[in-house]
C-alpha cells in the first residue's frame, strides 16, 4: 500500500473510534480510488475491514461498561438478517446504482452531523457526532428496554432490519443511523450508544461480508493489510475521544463527506452514465 492508502486506513479507524460510525464511508472510497479495487469487491472488502475493526473497538468499550448487551443482541440479530439480504441484493444491483446510493448515504450522514443538536430526556452526557444531546435525569425509555418483548425492543428490531438492508446493499456499517436510533428509541446514554453501535456494526458487517463471499473476488492480503492499519487507527480514535472537540471535528468530517460524495457522483455515477 502507498502512503495515501495507509493514511486512509488510519483515518477509517480513527473515525470509528471517535464516533462509533463512519468507517465504511472512508474505507470504500479508499479501496475504490486509492487501491484500484473493483467496485463490488471494494464494497465487500470494506465490510470485512469494518467488521474486524469494530469488533476490537467494541470489545474495548465493553471492558469499560459502554455496551448494552441486550440492545446489541436485538438490534444486531435483526440487523444481521437484513444485512445478509441486502448483500445478496447487492450482487444483483448495477454498480452505478450502488455507488449512487452510497453517495446519497454520505450526504445524509453529513446533513445529520451539520444539523443543530436535538435535546432528548436521558442521562446527562455530551453531544454526539450524530447531532443528539441527552439532558436531564430521566431514564424511563432506557428502563423500558429491559424487557426483550417490550414495544421499545420491537422498534429497535424494525430499525435493525432497515439499517441492515442498507448496510448490505451499499457497504456502510450504518453507525450514523444506529447511534441516534439507540438514544432516541431506548434512551441509552450517548457513551453507551457509541459502544453498543460498534458491536452492532461489527455483527452486521460480518453478515454483509458473508453475503458477498463467493459472489465477488476478494484480495484477502490487501484487506488484511488495510485492516491492520485501520485497527491501529481505531484505538487512536478511542483514546482521542476524550481530548478532541467533537463539535469541531464532526463539522470538518461532514464537509469532507460532502466532497467525497460529490466526487463519487461525478466520477463513478454521472461519468459512467455519460460514457
Amino acid at each position: 500500500m502507498d502512503i495515501l492508502a495507509i493514511l486512509a486506513g488510519m483515518a477509517t479507524g480513527i473515525v470509528l473510534g471517535l464516533f462509533g460510525s463512519g468507517g465504511s464511508i472512508i474505507a470504500l472510497p479508499a479501496l475504490l480510488y486509492l487501491l484500484d479495487v473493483a467496485p463490488k469487491s471494494a464494497i465487500a472488502m470494506s465490510l470485512g475491514v469494518v467488521a474486524i475493526t469494530a469488533t476490537l473497538t467494541a470489545f474495548d468499550h465493553w471492558r469499560r461498561g459502554n455496551v448494552v448487551v441486550r440492545v446489541a443482541l436485538v438490534f444486531g440479530l435483526f440487523g444481521v438478517m437484513g444485512t445478509f439480504v441486502g448483500a445478496r441484493l447487492g450482487l444483483l444491483t448495477p454498480v452505478v446504482i450502488q455507488l449512487g446510493l452510497f453517495a446519497l448515504v454520505m450526504y445524509a450522514a453529513a446533513w445529520r452531523m451539520l444539523k443543530p443538536a436535538k435535546l432528548i430526556p436521558a442521562s446527562p452526557v455530551a453531544a454526539s457526532a450524530d447531532g443528539v444531546v441527552a439532558t436531564g435525569s430521566g431514564t424511563a425509555a432506557f428502563s423500558s428496554c429491559h424487557d426483550f418483548f417490550s414495544p421499545c425492543m420491537g422498534h429497535i428490531a424494525l430499525h435493525g432490519i432497515g439499517v441492515g438492508v442498507l448496510t448490505g446493499l451499499v457497504g456502510v456499517g450504518g453507525g450514523f443511523l444506529i447511534v441516534p436510533a439507540l438514544v432516541l428509541l431506548s434512551g441509552i446514554p450517548m457513551k453507551q450508544a457509541v459502544g453498543t453501535s460498534l458491536a452492532i456494526v461489527a455483527a452486521k458487517s460480518y453478515a454483509g461480508f458473508a453475503g458477498y463471499m463467493g459472489g465477488v473476488p476478494i484480495d484477502y492480503a490487501l484487506m488484511g493489510a488495510f485492516t491492520a492499519v485501520t485497527v491501529v487507527g481505531s484505538f487512536v480514535g478511542t483514546r482521542l475521544a476524550g481530548y478532541v472537540s467533537q463539535a469541531t471535528l464532526k463539522k470538518a468530517f461532514a464537509w469532507f463527506l460532502v466532497v467525497v460524495a460529490s466526487y463519487i457522483l461525478l466520477k463513478s455515477v454521472i461519468g459512467e452514465a455519460l460514457a
